[in-house]
């Protein structure tokens, strides 16, 4: 396990989300980050990892309140936030593009391993963070010493499930077929998800 990346821009991006994130958020995304590289490096994948740090870093940044008021999915509020943050440091607009893709798609199961290694990277990364899926991948002494340097800390499950629901309430429109509605689903009764059998046989009875 080498050190995080040591570029002016991946600091500039630790500062960034240092600064955005609440340090549950930035401790996660940097595991996320953690995972993905290790995973990467398990598979033989050709990665390039300030790429990698970056998806992984803005991964969560349209969950934070900044962007409580968006009518758009959390996820490309992130991905808008770090190609303009990329754009504004000189990168091209391929390596900015992968990094868009690889943050909008990290919550669409099935597709992301089918594309480029960071956009592969970052969807198993959350997952393993997120619900230990794939987990056994990565050798038990790693995950100790990734542990170690980012902790996950206690209550991290229901922080999460909060810092979401906070995110969500108020464009639960923006969950519908995602699993993003789960958060509201969990500490909303009231709350209705969509329906798109239900849609479709009002739309054509």
């Amino acid at each position: 396990m080498n050190g995080l990346p040591d570029s002016r821009l991946a600091r500039e991006i630790t500062q960034y989300v240092r600064d955005t994130a609440s340090d549950m958020l930035f401790q996660h995304s940097a595991r996320v980050y953690w995972w993905g590289a290790l995973l990467g490096d398990k598979l033989g994948l050709a990665f390039d990892p300030e790429l990698l740090y970056a998806a992984a870093m803005f991964h969560d940044i349209g969950i934070t309140p900044h962007y409580h008021g968006s009518r758009q999915r959390f996820e490309v509020d992130g991905a808008n936030a770090a190609r303009d943050f990329l754009r504004g440091h000189g990168i091209d607009e391929h390596s900015a593009e992968r990094v868009w893709l690889a943050i909008a798609l990290h919550t669409t199961p099935g597709i992301p391993e089918h594309m480029h290694p960071e956009i592969r990277l970052v969807q198993a990364g959350a997952g393993m963070d997120m619900v230990g899926r794939g987990m056994d991948a990565i050798p038990a002494a790693e995950r100790d010493r990734v542990l170690a340097a980012h902790p996950r800390g206690h209550g991290f499950a229901h922080a999460v499930i909060d810092t979401f629901y906070e995110g969500l309430k108020r464009r639960p429109e923006t969950t519908f077929g995602t699993f993003n509605d789960d958060f509201l689903a969990f500490k909303d009764p009231a709350f209705q998800r969509g329906n798109l059998c239900s849609l479709l046989l009002a739309a054509h009875p």
